[in-house]
């Protein structure tokens, strides 16, 4: 399989009998997600008919367990690489080719989601204690990773903004949003955010444009050390 035109680096994969229960503890977990649950550590010991002690020793918290399914339930796409120079053509492979995994993998992410909300719900009551937060965060280097080219189109600050930008379309609430609000099928709601990411793209390319625009057309008026905008040719 190819990501972005590129060969799929394969994962590491802890060997022995380490490697085999922890296979087991993430393949029961993402069974349990998938079917609609957001699992305990103690769920998933129990599905897979392991002592909750031996579950604990692989993930510590359901933070750690989740944060763990979902990165396997990417897969792939945290491997994904540019392939081109241009950034609306590497983030409309990125879209195409994310938002088919995570719909694969839906109830997954939106356990994930789930869990996060709560997290952070609890942390305002001050009753979240020292348990491991859930981490969400990998949409950050795959839209970096993508959008880097406009980086010597429009400057550092405004491509930054088009990749913050770009994270509202991209992920789990995109597609919860898009769903559950709008009705959208998969495919509906994939069409819809890449479009709006290839218009947020076409957007700044105008805007850095027109400013260049104004730039040339402002010369300063030596006299008075102010500045005046005259028509080109003029």
């Amino acid at each position: 399989m190819s990501v972005s035109g590129q060969e799929q680096q394969e994962r590491p994969v802890e060997k022995g009998p380490r490697g085999r229960m922890k296979r087991l503890m993430l393949d029961t977990a993402l069974r349990l997600m998938q079917d609609g649950g957001s699992p305990s550590v103690s769920d998933v010991a129990e599905a897979a008919q392991v002592s909750r002690a031996t579950a604990y020793r692989y993930f510590p918290s359901q933070a750690a367990m989740i944060q763990a399914a979902v990165d396997d339930a990417l897969g792939p796409v945290l491997d994904w690489k540019p392939a081109d120079g241009d950034a609306a053509t590497n983030v409309a492979a990125l879209f195409s080719f994310a938002f088919r995994r995570m719909e694969a993998y839906e109830a997954t992410h939106r356990a994930a989601l789930l869990l996060a909300l709560d997290q952070w719900q609890r942390r305002r009551a001050g009753t979240l204690g020292a348990e491991a937060r859930v981490v969400r965060g990998n949409r950050r280097g795959l839209l970096k990773a993508a959008v880097a080219p406009l980086d010597a189109e429009i400057g550092h600050e405004a491509a930054e903004r088009v990749t913050q930008a770009l994270s509202l379309v991209f992920g789990i609430e995109a597609i919860v949003i898009l769903k559950d609000i709008w009705g959208l099928d998969a495919k509906g709601a994939e069409a819809v955010a890449s479009w709006a990411a290839s218009a947020l793209i076409r957007q700044a390319l105008l805007e850095a444009r027109e400013g260049e625009t104004r730039a040339d057309t402002e010369v300063l008026d030596p006299g008075k050390g102010e500045r005046k905008t005259h028509k080109k040719g003029a």
